[in-house]
C-alpha cells in the first residue's frame, strides 16, 4: 500500500488538534520534522513559537488574553545531543530530563498520562528523532484515555529504525472536530514526503492546514551527513521566522 498524500491527508478534516510528521526526505538528505498546533478557543489560537535555542517554546501572543496557561504554554521542541525531542505539552521536558538520566523514551514517558481537560482529555503525542552517521530512526508515542473513560489509560510507543526516502508517519490527537474531540487512532499515518527544500515543505504543510483553525508550524531539515539543521517558523499571529 503506497503513503497516501500529505496535503491530503492534513486536509482531511477541519481540526487534528496539535500534530507532528516525521521522515525523510525523497532525496535521502535530509531528516524531516514538522509540528503544528491548532486552536478553536480564544485562548488556543493566542499563541506563537518562537525560538529557544536549539528548540522552540510557545508564547502568548497577546499575554492580557491569557486564561489558562497549563496547557498552552510549553516548549514543543528540544534537543540533546543527537536527538530531537518533539511534544504536544511539557513532556517534552519529561523526555529530555529522562534522557539525561539514563532513561529510554518510553520509560521516561511511564510516569505521564492524558492532558486533564475534561471532557476531551487530549492524548499526549511524542517523538523522538535520533540522527547517527548518515541516518537518522526515530519514535513516537501516544498516551491516550481509554476511549474517553479517564479511568484507563492507553500507552502505544511505534519504533521506525529505518525510515523509507520520500515519507514519514504523521501523529495527531484527534481524528476531527466534534464534542468532546475524539483522540487519535492507530498507527501514525503513513505519508508522502515529496519535497526535498524546506521552504516547500513549510509551504505544503501550512497551506494544507484548515485556515480557521491553524495557529503555529514548526519545521526542520537536518543534513544527515553533516547534521546542520536549518529551521523554519510560521505563526498566524506575527508571521513566518
Amino acid at each position: 500500500m503506497l503513503p497516501i498524500d500529505l496535503k491530503e491527508e492534513l486536509s482531511r478534516t477541519t481540526y487534528p488538534g496539535r500534530g507532528m510528521i516525521t521522515g525523510i526526505s525523497p532525496d535521502g538528505k535530509y531528516a524531516v520534522c514538522a509540528y503544528f498546533i491548532m486552536g478553536r478557543s480564544e485562548n488556543s489560537r493566542n499563541r506563537v513559537f518562537v525560538k529557544d535555542g536549539a528548540g522552540i517554546r510557545t508564547e502568548a501572543y497577546d499575554p492580557s488574553k491569557v486564561k489558562d496557561p497549563s496547557l498552552i504554554i510549553y516548549a514543543p521542541v528540544r534537543v540533546l545531543e543527537e536527538y530531537t525531542i518533539i511534544s504536544n505539552g511539557d513532556q517534552t521536558d519529561t523526555i529530555y530530563d529522562g534522557l539525561k538520566n539514563g532513561l529510554s523514551f518510553a520509560a521516561s514517558l511511564k510516569k505521564r498520562e492524558f492532558e486533564p481537560d475534561a471532557p476531551n482529555y487530549t492524548p499526549r503525542i511524542s517523538c523522538l528523532m535520533k540522527l547517527k552517521k548518515n541516518g537518522m530512526k526515530y519514535r513516537m508515542s501516544i498516551i491516550k484515555s481509554a476511549d474517553g473513560d479517564p479511568s484507563g489509560t492507553i500507552r502505544s510507543t511505534f519504533v521506525y529504525e529505518k525510515p523509507l526516502k520520500g515519507e514519514g508517519r504523521f501523529l495527531h490527537t484527534y481524528m476531527g472536530d466534534g464534542s468532546p474531540l475524539p483522540s487519535f487512532e492507530g498507527e501514525p499515518t503513513r505519508v508522502s514526503i515529496e519535497d526535498t527544500t524546506i521552504d516547500a515543505f513549510t509551504e505544503t504543510v501550512w497551506s494544507s492546514l484548515n485556515t480557521e483553525n491553524r495557529v503555529s508550524l514548526f519545521t526542520r531539515f537536518i543534513d544527515l551527513k553533516s547534521q546542520v539543521y536549518d529551521t523554519r517558523i510560521v505563526n498566524k499571529n506575527g508571521g513566518t521566522i
